[in-house]
């Protein structure tokens, strides 16, 4: 009995020091984890696609706010009918775009047609000044709040998938994260809002303040 005493007191050292060994093990196991970019890589491109939804969410809801925008300046500046159908045709081809967010033309030609619909937008909130009656209208008051909101949060949207895409490309090309996405995940850089655009093709929102 004395015997087994003294082997379970001695056990108890040994068990305790193989505790602090394990939590030890597990703690580096996810710092390593973390620092290797077995995590943080999935992580970031989680980021890139959340942030590219937020920019698809606005950019259609301003596409929603069009056919309203273009009936209430209708009512009031009829014979403006080029710039209506500008408006409406910039609208169809955006709408009619989806973004890949690897395919670097894809991503061009989907910033392009958002920067034409901008454009446009911005050609036909400019003709209100021509219009008294059109600027003091209600409804069209609440569309230009509407769209100058929606042209912010698209501002916004964009910086931060800029931002998700540029932390996510360092993450894929940087050691030595970049050495555990050649060996698990095969990532390719992903291509960034305007860096193959010309400053004149880059989307310019409206002036919408009157």
């Amino acid at each position: 009995m004395e015997n087994m005493d003294r082997q379970q007191r001695g056990s108890k050292p040994f068990i305790l020091q193989w505790n602090l060994f394990v939590l030890a093990t597990l703690a580096l196991s996810a710092q390593y984890l973390t620092a290797c970019g077995v995590q943080s890589i999935p992580r970031a491109l989680n980021q890139v696609e959340a942030a590219q939804a937020e920019i698809t969410n606005q950019y259609k809801r301003r596409a929603d706010l069009v056919p309203n925008l273009v009936n209430v300046v209708k009512g009031y500046a009829s014979h403006e009918q080029e710039t209506l159908t500008k408006v409406t045709e910039a609208r169809a081809k955006a709408t009619s775009l989806n973004v890949t967010l690897e395919d670097a033309e894809s991503l061009k030609r989907y910033q392009q047609a958002q920067g034409e619909l901008s454009q446009a937008l911005g050609r036909l909130l400019a003709i209100s000044e021509n219009y008294p009656d059109l600027k003091a209208n209600q409804n069209f008051k609440e569309l230009q709040v509407q769209l100058e909101g929606t042209e912010n949060r698209i501002t916004v949207a964009r910086t931060r998938a800029i931002d998700s895409i540029r932390a996510f490309n360092d993450l894929i090309t940087v050691f030595p994260t970049s050495l555990t996405n050649s060996l698990l995940f095969h990532h390719k850089p992903l291509p960034q809002y305007g860096s193959d655009l010309d400053a004149k093709e880059l989307e310019k929102a409206p002036d919408v303040t009157f």
